[in-house]
């Protein structure tokens, strides 16, 4: 279980952006997590994912407490929980081609080994040929630069997604396509999912359940 309970967090001295925010996501559960812009949802999506440390409030991972993040987070923690951002463009090293992009997490956890089939797996899965796999990230679109994220948020099997906005920038069919995959690897692999966005439709049909942000935090 995935527990977010009474969150509240905010960046240096600025006031909270987050404030008494609870969210639950059982293992192999998807929750969609509703919300205007503004409203503080990336925020408490970079607290589940480890990313973001709280100024009050829990966060549990199968019923231990968090209490390291980002970097002091305990390994096996950190590689439990995949994450896909909204702008690729902000989350992609400019200087690695796809391929490095995609094994970029199993080479900073020493899995090289693993690297090749893993890469050329997961491009399979998400629709990146090996032409696209050799370009950087200038050079290709916002939808294929999303597909090598979307791919390296997998490599390491994570038990645990968080895709904040991933479809904001793409077309219909890229989106389509890329909450398939994510649908695809939930049930094989029993995975939770916590989706944030504003597009209620795509939330609804996307998750087994949604929940509002007003219903899930203090007004701030």
């Amino acid at each position: 279980m995935l527990e977010l309970l009474g969150i509240t967090a905010g960046y240096e001295r600025g006031a909270p952006v987050v404030r008494g925010a609870s969210v639950t996501v059982a293992p192999g559960e998807s929750v969609g997590l509703l919300g205007p812009s503004g409203c503080g949802k990336s925020t408490l999506a970079r607290v589940a994912a480890l990313l973001h440390r709280p100024d009050a409030g829990t966060v549990t991972l199968d019923g231990e407490r968090v209490t390291g993040w980002r970097h002091r987070a305990p390994k096996a923690r950190r590689t439990a929980i995949g994450v896909v951002f909204q702008q690729p463009r902000l989350s992609a090293d400019p200087r690695l081609r796809l391929r490095d992009l995609i094994a970029e997490p199993l080479r900073a956890n020493g899995r090289r080994d693993e690297v090749s089939d893993r890469v050329g797996e997961l491009a399979s899965t998400v629709g990146l040929t090996e032409d696209l796999l050799g370009r950087r990230p200038h050079e290709v679109s916002d939808g294929q630069l999303q597909r090598a994220c979307l791919a390296r948020a997998l490599v390491l099997r994570p038990q645990w997604l968080v895709c904040d906005e991933m479809t904001a920038m793409l077309d219909a069919s890229t989106t389509a396509a890329l909450v398939t995959v994510v649908e695809e690897y939930r049930h094989a692999q029993g995975a939770g999912l916590l989706a944030v966005g504003h597009d209620r439709v795509l939330l609804e049909r996307w998750c087994d359940r949604t929940v509002r942000w007003p219903e899930i935090a203090e007004a701030v």
